[in-house]
C-alpha cells in the first residue's frame, strides 16, 4: 500500500487529544503527516505549524475542528487539492463536503483511528 501524506487539521500536543493520537498513530503506521493547529508545537517527530502553507503532496486531510472553526480553512483545505477530505466524529460539514465534491475531492465521514487499525487507511 502506498502511504500518502496526510494533513492533520485541528493537531494538538496535548496527548488527550484525537488529533494528537491520530499523529502518532499515522506514524506508527509509516504515514507522512503535516499538521497545523492554533499554536506551534510538536507530536513525536511531526512539528505542528500555525500556517497555512500550500503543501502541493498532500493526499488526505483528516479533520479534527468542529464545522465553526472549519470555515476560515475552507479555501486552504480546497486549495491543496487532496484526493479526500476524512471527517472526524464531530466533525461532518454538509458545505465543507459540498464545496469539496464540485472539485472532485471525496469525502469520508469516519474515525481516522478505526481507519488505521482496521486496514481501511
Amino acid at each position: 500500500m502506498e502511504k500518502n501524506k496526510t494533513l492533520v487539521l485541528g493537531a494538538s500536543e496535548n496527548p488527550a487529544r484525537y488529533s494528537n493520537m491520530a499523529i502518532k498513530m499515522l506514524r506508527e503506521y509509516g504515514h507522512e503527516v503535516a499538521a497545523t493547529g492554533l499554536r506551534k508545537g510538536i507530536v513525536g517527530d511531526v512539528d505542528i505549524d500555525i500556517e497555512n502553507s500550500i503543501r502541493p503532496d498532500i493526499d488526505t486531510v483528516t479533520l479534527y475542528l468542529n464545522p465553526t472553526h472549519q470555515q476560515p480553512y475552507y479555501d486552504h483545505i480546497l486549495a491543496l487539492q487532496p484526493r479526500r477530505i476524512i471527517y472526524n466524529p464531530g466533525t461532518e460539514n454538509d458545505e465543507l463536503q459540498r464545496l469539496a465534491t464540485e472539485k472532485g475531492i471525496e469525502n469520508i465521514e469516519a474515525c481516522t483511528l478505526v481507519m488505521l487499525r482496521t486496514g481501511q487507511y
